[in-house]
Parts: C-alpha cells; sequence; structure tokens
C-alpha cells in the first residue's frame, strides 16, 4: 500500500496535462501511486503514453469533475488521496512532501492508545494564470499559525480562510470513503470547505507542494447569470456542520458575508437576477448570523448592514455614491501623477543645465537591486585608486535597507535621483539605465553586462520571439547608444556584443571586473564562505545554480534534489540557488532545508561567495559556468531540455560540444557522474581546461583596476597590466586545499 495516491482528473484543458504528467514521471517517488482519471480521448491518450507508472481510467468527454474525482479514489491504494486537476501543477519532489508529513502524522497517531487519526493535510499553493507566473498564496500565514500540531478545527478556525481548492489539502483515504458522498460535488470550494468541516483533526504543512493554474476566463465556457446563486447554496448547505462550534461558525459567516457583498458589487449581473441574488443572500445573511456577531467598521460595515435590511434600492444608491466618489478621488490621483512628472521633467531639464560634475559616479546593478556583479567591483575598486571620485548607488526604494552601511544612495524618481542622473560625469551599470536618461556629450556610460552570453541577446533575439516577449527593439538600439565602453571577458563577447548591440561604443577586453574575487581570495576566505553557509568540515558542497527559461512560469527545480542528495551521500551538501527572475516567488525548495544536506542560497549575495564555498558546480545554461570556470573546479552541465532550450532561447554555441566538464541529459546520469568520480577525471579536466582558455581569457584578477585606470584615470590603453597568461595565473584555493 502506497503512502499517497495522486489522483490527477479531468480533460487535457490547453494541454497542461502533459507537462504535469511529464513533471511526475521526472520526479518520481517510489511511495506515490498517480492514477488519472481522464476525461476525454485527448487526456486519455496523453496518459496512456505515461503508462504503465500511471494507472489509466479512461472517461467519456463531458464527464463531471466530481464523477472524475470518485472514479480515480475508487482505483487508488494509497493510505492518502491527493485530487490534482489536469489543468493544475505540482512543484518537483510536491508528492515526496505530502507523503512525507502524512507518513509522520500515521505515526504520531499510532504512537499511543486513543490517538486520534488526523484526516486533512494542509499546505501550501502558488497561482498562475494566463498573465502571471507563480504568485505566492495568502495562505501561508495561517498555515504558519498552526505549526506542525495536530488540532480539530475548532481549535484552528482560520484554516477556514485558506483558498478552498482540494489541491492545496491531502485527505486521508478512510476519511474519503466515510464522507465520498458529502465531497462528491462539482463545486470545488464546496468540497475543500467540507472535507474541513467534517474532520476529526487537521494539520498543516507549511511548504508549497501545489501550482493552481487560473485560465483565461474568455477560453472557458460562458457562465450563465443564474449560475452566481450557487454560491448562496454553497454556505447553506455547509452552516448547518458549524451550528454548534462557535468559531469555525462565525469564521465561516464572515467568509459567507464577504463572498455575497463581493459578488453582487462585481457581477455584473441582469436586474432580475441581481434582485433574486441580494434578496436570497439577505435571508442566508440573517439565517445564519451568530449570536453576539458583530459588523466590521467603515464601509463594509455599512455594506453588510444594508444586505441583512435586504435594501436592495438603497444599497444601488450606496454603490452609485461610492462609484462617484471613487472616480473623483481616481481623478485626483491622475492630476498628481501628471502634476509630478511635469515637476520631475522640469527638475531634470534645470539640473541637465548645469555642467557635470567630474567627481560623481552613479552605479547600479540588476535594474537597482542593490551593490552587486560588476559595478560592485569597479566602485570598491574606485574607492581605493581615486577616493576623489563620489559614488552613488541607484537602488529601489525595498532593497535601500540592505545596503552596505554608509552607501551614499538615490532612489529612482525622486527629486535628488534625476539631479544626479544629470550632473554625474560617470554612469555605470550592468543593464541600461531609464530611456529618459539623457547622454550629455560629456557624460560617460559604461556597460558592464553581467555574464558571457550562451543565449541569443540584443537584435540576436529578433528571430525567438519566446525569448523577446515583445521587446521593442528600437528603444533598445536607443538605449545602446549611450554607450561609451562595454566590458568584455573574453574574445567570443567582444564579438557578441558587438553583433546583438550593434552600435559606436568601445570595447575593454580587460575582464569581468566580478571575477577579480576568484584571484584574490586566500584560504581563509574559502573557509570563511563555507563557515557562514553552514557546511560542515569535510563535506563535498556541491552548487546548484540552474537559469531561467523563458518558456517556463516560475521556479520549479529540475532534478528531484531530496533523491539527488540521497544519491550523493551523507558527505555531500547541495547549494541549491534559483535564478533571481524568481526572487518573489514562493519556493518550493523550503522543505528540503530540514535535511542539512540541502540549503536553499536563492537569496544569497554575493553569489562569487557560493562560488568560492563550493567544490563543484551544476548548472545548464548560466553564465555562472564561465564564471566559476576561473576557479579551475569541476563543472557538470545538466541539459535535460538543451533541445528545447536552444530552439526557444537561441545560442551562440553547442554546449553539448564545447562544455566545461561532464554534460549529464538525465537526473541518473548526472548522479552516476558524482557516484563513478568522473565529475572530477581526467576527461572533465581536459574539457575544462579548453573552455578556460576560450572564456576566461582576461580574467587574471585585475579587470576592475585596468577598468578604472582606463575609463576614470583616463590612463592610456598600453600603460594598463597586461592580462596574464591563463597558465600563469593562480586561482583561490579548492575547500580541501583550504582545510589543509
Amino acid at each position: 500500500m502506497p503512502q499517497l495516491s495522486v489522483i490527477v482528473h479531468g480533460p487535457n484543458a490547453q494541454g497542461h496535462l502533459t507537462e504535469l504528467l511529464d513533471s511526475l514521471a521526472a520526479h518520481p517517488h517510489t511511495d506515490a501511486e498517480v492514477i488519472v482519471a481522464a476525461v476525454g480521448d485527448w487526456a486519455r491518450e496523453t496518459a496512456e503514453g505515461h503508462a504503465p507508472e500511471v494507472i489509466v481510467v479512461p472517461l467519456p468527454a463531458g464527464t463531471a469533475d466530481a464523477a472524475a474525482r470518485a472514479a480515480g479514489a475508487a482505483r487508488a491504494s494509497g493510505r492518502w488521496l491527493h485530487f490534482v486537476h489536469a489543468e493544475d501543477g505540482l512543484p518537483a519532489g510536491a508528492p515526496r512532501l505530502i507523503a512525507e508529513r502524512t507518513a509522520e502524522l500515521d505515526a504520531a497517531a499510532a504512537s499511543g492508545p486513543g490517538a486520534t487519526p488526523v484526516d486533512v493535510l494542509l499546505f501550501d499553493h502558488v497561482t498562475t494564470t494566463w498573465q502571471t507566473a507563480a504568485a505566492p498564496s495568502p495562505d501561508g500565514r495561517h498555515l504558519a499559525a498552526v505549526g506542525r500540531a495536530a488540532l480539530p478545527l475548532a481549535d484552528a478556525a482560520d484554516l477556514l480562510r485558506l483558498t478552498p481548492l482540494l489541491g492545496n489539502r491531502a485527505l486521508r483515504a478512510e476519511f474519503w470513503q466515510a464522507h465520498e458522498e458529502q465531497l462528491t460535488t462539482d463545486d470545488e470550494p464546496l468540497a475543500a470547505l467540507a472535507a474541513l468541516l467534517h474532520a476529526g483533526r487537521v494539520a498543516c504543512l507549511n511548504q508549497t507542494a501545489y501550482e493552481h493554474r487560473v485560465l483565461r476566463p474568455e477560453s472557458l465556457p460562458p457562465r450563465a447569470p443564474e449560475d452566481r446563486l450557487t454560491l448562496i447554496d454553497r454556505y447553506e448547505s455547509l452552516l448547518p456542520l458549524v451550528r454548534d462550534r462557535r468559531a469555525p461558525h462565525t469564521v465561516l459567516y464572515d467568509l459567507m458575508v464577504r463572498d455575497l457583498v463581493r459578488t453582487f458589487a462585481r457581477e455584473d449581473l441582469p436586474d432580475a437576477v441581481a434582485r433574486e441574488f441580494f434578496r436570497r443572500a439577505s435571508l442566508a445573511t440573517v439565517r445564519w448570523r451568530p449570536a453576539g456577531h458583530r459588523r466590521p467598521a467603515g464601509l463594509e460595515g455599512v455594506r453588510h448592514a444594508l444586505l441583512e435590511e435586504g435594501a436592495y434600492t438603497k444599497y444601488r444608491a450606496f454603490q452609485t455614491a461610492n462609484r462617484t466618489r471613487r472616480a473623483a478621488r481616481k481623478a485626483v490621483r491622475a492630476r498628481k501623477r501628471q502634476l509630478g512628472a511635469k515637476v520631475r521633467d522640469h527638475h531634470y531639464r534645470r539640473a541637465l543645465s548645469r555642467p557635470v560634475d567630474p567627481n560623481l559616479a552613479v552605479f547600479s546593478a540588476y535594474w537597482d537591486r542593490g551593490v552587486a556583479c560588476n559595478p560592485a567591483a569597479i566602485a570598491a575598486k574606485l574607492a581605493e585608486l581615486a577616493p576623489h571620485i563620489h559614488p552613488v548607488w541607484v537602488v529601489s526604494k525595498q532593497n535601500a535597507a540592505l545596503l552596505p552601511p554608509g552607501t551614499d544612495h538615490v532612489v529612482p524618481g525622486t527629486r535628488r535621483y534625476w539631479e544626479t542622473l544629470a550632473t554625474a560625469k560617470y554612469l555605470t551599470n550592468n543593464v541600461n539605465f531609464p530611456n529618459g536618461v539623457v547622454k550629455r556629450p560629456d557624460a560617460v556610460h559604461l556597460q558592464t553586462h553581467h555574464g558571457t552570453p550562451l543565449k541569443r541577446m540584443g537584435l540576436d533575439q529578433m528571430d525567438h520571439p519566446a525569448a523577446a516577449k515583445g521587446l521593442d527593439f528600437a528603444a533598445l538600439l536607443a538605449r545602446v547608444d549611450k554607450w561609451d565602453y562595454s566590458v568584455s571577458a573574453n574574445s567570443h563577447s567582444t564579438r557578441m556584443w558587438e553583433r546583438a548591440y550593434p552600435s559606436r561604443y568601445t570595447s575593454l577586453d580587460h575582464g569581468y571586473p566580478r571575477n577579480d574575487v576568484y584571484y584574490g581570495s586566500d584560504a581563509r576566505a574559502v573557509r570563511a564562505a563555507r563557515e557562514r553557509l553552514g557546511i560542515p568540515p569535510g563535506r563535498t558542497a556541491v552548487l546548484y545554480a540552474p537559469t531561467h527559461r523563458d518558456y517556463e512560469a516560475g521556479f520549479t527545480p529540475r532534478l528531484d534534489l531530496a533523491a539527488l542528495a540521497d544519491r550523493l551521500g551523507e558527505d555531500t551538501v547541495l547549494l541549491v540557488r534559483a535564478h533571481y527572475f524568481y526572487g518573489g516567488a514562493a519556493s518550493p525548495l523550503t522543505g528540503l532545508r530540514r535535511s542539512g544536506r540541502i540549503i536553499d542560497v536563492s537569496s544569497y549575495d554575493p553569489v562569487e561567495e557560493l562560488c568560492l564555498a563550493a567544490d563543484a558546480l551544476v548548472t545548464d545554461y548560466s553564465s555562472i559556468m564561465f564564471d566559476y570556470a576561473n576557479l579551475d573546479r569541476p563543472i557538470v552541465i545538466y541539459a535535460d531540455d538543451w533541445e528545447t532550450y536552444r530552439t526557444t532561447r537561441g545560442v551562440y554555441f553547442d554546449l553539448m560540444t564545447e562544455h566545461p566538464g561532464q554534460v549529464a541529459r538525465t537526473q541518473e546520469e548526472l548522479a552516476e557522474i558524482f557516484a563513478s568520480g568522473a565529475w572530477r577525471d581526467e576527461s572533465a579536466a581536459k574539457a575544462r581546461a579548453a573552455f578556460r582558455r576560450r572564456f576566461c581569457e582576461f580574467d587574471d584578477g585585475r579587470a576592475a583596476e585596468r577598468i578604472v585606470r582606463r575609463v576614470f584615470l583616463g590612463e592610456p590603453e598600453e600603460s594598463l597590466p597586461p592580462v596574464l597568461p591563463i597558465e600563469d595565473r593562480t586561482p583561490a584555493p579548492t575547500p580541501e586545499e583550504a582545510s589543509a
């Protein structure tokens, strides 16, 4: 009997079932079975393509969700059931997380006489729409408040406020069988809430284990106005279950009134349907109001009072008055914005009339994230060689608090921001400054870039719309025309920048300043980096740093990281870093931190410190491989989707033949490379040496010095420190050498 049955149900809506089953196949779990209640021929054919790993239950087209769930559950043999709609997704490792947590709950229930089993396990989710990717849910605070305790719902009534999805909860199989009739409904929120209300005890997993996908409404069959009345039926069927439970009754009642008011306000219903909805909603609000219940304050309280009163005409008048007030406030805000823009433009134009300050330098990195990358290394060397030049960083308001103490900075859009940009002699960035920044004749724009290009960039993206995503190429070229200098780490980059960003700037073949640290760090620095990360002495640390994919919604590890950690053994620690594009998304890695052998370093800066601490790097197509090669340590490429990436993003060379070490196309191959020792054998070293000669060409530890002397101090090219031949360079010691 498996611990978990994942029951995938429904039609292959817009092809999403295919990617869901592919994901499950790529990350199988031995204690979880997958059952597909496939509705329609396309879903059946897709599911059968994954047999025998999945159990296929074919169902005729048009089978409703409730019937499909029931059919899948009838074939399930697991102790717990997780219902997953075919259009939704599962983060890598989600079945493992759920199986492990439910096994823990079962063990606790069996540990003593009279122990009550947990019936429902709740966990977090992300939401993906046709416009947005993997947005975190608001549910985390409720899950965190409960912690890992198993409780009756009366002791944790706020769990009713979780998004009502069956996908963000798992049900004990015996509980499902006992309450199948009450839970079998096509109204999924009703089923999700009913599961909680019938449960004896509930528990939580404060980690993301589900991806809820919202399809574009225009792609779905239209709903009849009368369908909105079912919302009232939902709560009329649920509230009798909490009549004698004060806390759940209060929370469920508040949810009902909130949903009724929102639906009435936001849905443009025909007058007859609107009147019937209001009438029935009013009756339900009065009928189920808990004793002593207090309405909320303010306008919301007025809405509740009018609904209870059944005052349809008054409510409509109240709505009209509110809309008028909102429209007036919106008009005022619009006028303020227009005035603010005029004032800003006026300040900027006035500042542009002032002389350029020869001792003022502006720095920015990664769209104003903070002190980082090549600009940070240049600013540090500038303070050493040209302390008379004052640096000012452009940093977003939310990141300003993270700056090193004493960092002079400006926030985009402020008066000082525009004045500083207008009068600074030097403007340094690893991306572009905004379109509105004027290029003054006596100002110097230094473009440092932030990686060596494997993927196509700039104008070369024109043939790859998935990568370009509506990029305005004319505006891009206008920004490029402001560059005076473009920094390069190797001849390959120089040629590709000149091709992707054609303009009259000067290429600085001086190396990447951010890579200087790989030649200037000693054994003490390597040991300190490992200590800060909590890597125990004697452990092998493998840094896994995949890149962003333009054809994917959010960050989901392409590896079953827990399984990989098990295969690598107790002496290996995995450092896992998501691409910075996903910094705001809920991480599916949180559940793997408990072991201590997987450390989520997605938010850890600087990345150069991670590289110093790592014995080896595993990446796919990230430019980190070119930087890490400076350390002359093993690199393994995990390229499970090379053909897709090459086609959708476009690349400048074939990484499969010009790689920096070993290459794995499957997780099994990757595990074998480490288990066999091939990751650091002679053939890997030979490939790495050729890769270093090509892509670490100008990186010798003195890149920042050359750039400061050339750009900020105006020294001629011939007087700069020459680039050391690669055979004469000494990179930082390996962790093994540093511990000797």
